[in-house]
């Protein structure tokens, strides 16, 4: 086995309007640490993205990220009691239990990315 090591991966995720995006993602709770030459770096607890003032339909309706959280309900609640999919062009999905065990809703961003937002049954 390699002794190469690992440290983490981050996607790059594409925004249509990227200051729209960018207060999109701030509202839903992830902290903006950095932002410079068209790459804002965000990040939640251990949780990280990259968005990019970059946009390409078939890129932004094709991809897929999966959050994995410790209460799918809290999260669901939140985001809608903040009124997210009201105030931007986002929506939110209804809470589904998968029969692969996992408990989620979907999320499309302003952009039309796609997230998965989950716990572990």
């Amino acid at each position: 086995m390699s002794q190469l090591r690992s440290i983490e991966i981050k996607a790059f995720v594409p925004a249509r309007d990227y200051a729209l995006s960018q207060r999109f993602y701030a509202d839903l709770g992830f902290e903006q640490k950095s932002d410079s030459y068209g790459v804002s770096y965000f990040v939640h607890g251990q949780c990280s993205f990259l968005l990019q003032d970059f946009y390409h339909p078939q890129l932004a309706e094709n991809l897929v990220l999966h959050l994995l959280v410790d209460d799918v309900d809290a999260w669901h609640r939140q985001w809608l009691a903040q009124g997210v999919a009201e105030r931007y062009p986002a929506k939110i999905g209804p809470l589904v239990d998968q029969p692969w065990g996992m408990r989620d809703f979907c999320l499309h961003d302003p952009s039309g990315v796609l997230w998965r937002v989950g716990q572990n049954l």
